[in-house]
């Protein structure tokens, strides 16, 4: 134990031997008396103590008082009356008085009596009848005597420096006055005491010296030979070093570069593309009808500014429209309506990034392979699934002789690129065909999770673009896969900045190749 003691002793810095030997003194001394009688500074003594009580040598004691006084609008109520009692005071004489002539009658300011009359009712000193106030029998018995806020009110007035300690009625009075606005000032005088603990019994028993201590060794120790008579303060190499938290990318944007490594790294280029888009671009080059459920506004953010934007080639428009109305040369027989060209100039925030993919194959020509990762906006309720804006990642292959098998072959590529085992199944989506979901599985739950879209475009939206190659496209959501990445429930923690979670996150989330 002895041993023990004497490591703990060499490790105090010099103000925690200062402050034991001051407590030592005077077992009832405050900050302020250790920080006179010892050359410290409150600060020092604060610090040293707070490293005591770490150490289990003293106990640390924090008594917070409050001090009321009143302010010069409490001080203005104290000298005049509160407001219900000067109408009280004329009621007492009247009786009676109408509402409309309450200022006049009573000399209580306009802004003042509605604050009044509600007082006056609270306290039951006044009642209110067709617009008539009416003193109560009650409100007579308090003509002669006063209330315990305002016998709180002149306590106050005579102890105008501020007062801590009330008897319970006057604190009864102080609670009532601080449910009224601007009356009470109240300021929190806080102080420390401290108690010596067993272990620092042992240490001021087993006795140390206070002297001075070097912390580091300098040029002119050395220089001028003082480093001999140096005494060191040692440190412990065992002890424990605060957590360094390293700056670190979000989740997502690991995820979304993760992603785009992975494109590049497959020959595809990036197309970005639009926050805010046509009708037209969004859904109608997606051969999306006009009236389709997904357009509805409870799906759709629709804007006001700009209302509408611009069409693009007028042939594409036309070729867009024929296609929409009968099929055009398609094979199809299209939706057999009458298509609008004020619908499609209408100005969204893109649902999704798959009109990113159509107006980047009608501005290239074949070979493509783009991929888009961008944000996107929808109607939804807020939930731990659901979110109105959230990232999609698209990506896009063109060429003669591409297949569904080649499709197919790239989504197993790419995930595989991902770190998952994956099976597909078929699906129906309207611009795509033939169509599949990708399905993904998770050991940890052995369970297999659709993580995202994929199909063949459809003749009905390549045509129009003047594509005559088969496309291929598919797609997924980023906030799904960091949620199945990072096992969160709730797509709302990857948006909340939980400064606890996002530290301890691992760092080293690279690409799984």
């Amino acid at each position: 134990m002895s041993e023990d003691i004497e490591k703990t002793i060499s490790e105090l810095h010099i103000y925690e031997k200062k402050l034991l030997k001051e407590l030592e003194a005077k077992p009832e001394a405050t900050p302020e008396e250790i920080a006179e009688n010892s050359g410290m500074d409150i600060k020092s003594v604060m610090s040293a103590a707070g490293s005591l009580a770490s150490k289990d040598i003293i106990e640390m004691h924090k008594d917070v008082e409050e001090i009321y006084s009143l302010t010069d609008d409490g001080m203005e109520y104290a000298e005049k009356g509160l407001p219900e009692r000067r109408i009280l005071d004329v009621l007492a004489k009247k009786e009676q008085i109408h509402m409309k002539d309450l200022s006049d009658e009573t000399g209580v300011d306009k802004k003042e009596t509605n604050i009044a009359i509600g007082w006056l009712r609270r306290k039951n000193w006044a009642q209110i009848d067709k617009g008539v106030v009416n003193i109560t029998e009650f409100g007579k018995d308090f003509v002669s005597k006063m209330d315990i806020d305002e016998e709180t009110l002149d306590y106050l007035k005579a102890n105008a420096d501020g007062v801590k300690l009330f008897t319970d009625d006057l604190m009864n009075g102080v609670k009532k006055l601080a449910g009224r606005k601007n009356i009470l000032n109240v300021k929190k005088e806080t102080s420390h005491s401290f108690t010596i603990l067993p272990k620092g019994e042992e240490i001021l028993k087993h006795g140390f010296e206070i002297k001075e201590q070097a912390t580091q060794l300098t040029h002119e120790h050395l220089k001028d030979g003082e480093w001999k008579s140096l005494e060191y303060r040692p440190y412990d190499i065992n002890a424990e070093a605060p957590v360094i938290f390293a700056g670190k990318k979000h989740p997502l944007r690991v995820i979304i570069d993760e992603i785009r490594e992975i494109f590049l790294n497959m020959g595809f280029s990036e197309d970005k593309g639009e926050y805010v888009e046509s009708a037209f671009w969004n859904f109608d080059s997606l051969f999306q009808p006009q009236d389709h459920a997904a357009r509805e506004m409870q799906d759709t953010f629709y804007l006001k500014n700009p209302l509408t934007c611009d069409l693009p080639d007028m042939d594409l428009v036309k070729l867009t429209a024929e296609t929409h109305e009968t099929g055009a040369d398609t094979g199809s027989i299209g939706w057999q309506y009458d298509w609008s060209e004020d619908i499609a100039r209408q100005s969204v925030l893109r649902t999704h990034t798959t009109g990113i993919s159509t107006k980047h194959l009608f501005e290239h020509e074949p070979p493509i392979k783009m991929f888009s990762v961008g944000r996107v906006f929808r109607r939804e309720t807020f939930d731990y699934k659901h979110l109105p804006e959230f990232h999609q990642v698209e990506g896009l292959v063109c060429d003669e002789g591409i297949s569904y098998q080649n499709l197919l072959g790239t989504l197993k590529e790419f995930y595989k690129k991902l770190g998952f085992e994956v099976r597909f199944r078929p699906a129906y989506f309207p611009y795509t065909y033939l169509s599949t979901e990708t399905e993904i599985y998770l050991e940890e739950k052995e369970s297999w999770i659709e993580l995202g879209g994929a199909g063949m475009f459809r003749p009905e939206v390549l045509k129009p673009l003047g594509i005559n190659q088969p496309a291929l496209a598919f797609g997924l959501g980023i906030e799904r896969l960091a949620m199945i990445r990072y096992d969160v429930e709730d797509i709302r923690m990857l948006y909340k900045s939980d400064i606890k979670w996002l530290r301890e996150l691992p760092i080293d989330q690279g690409v799984r190749l």
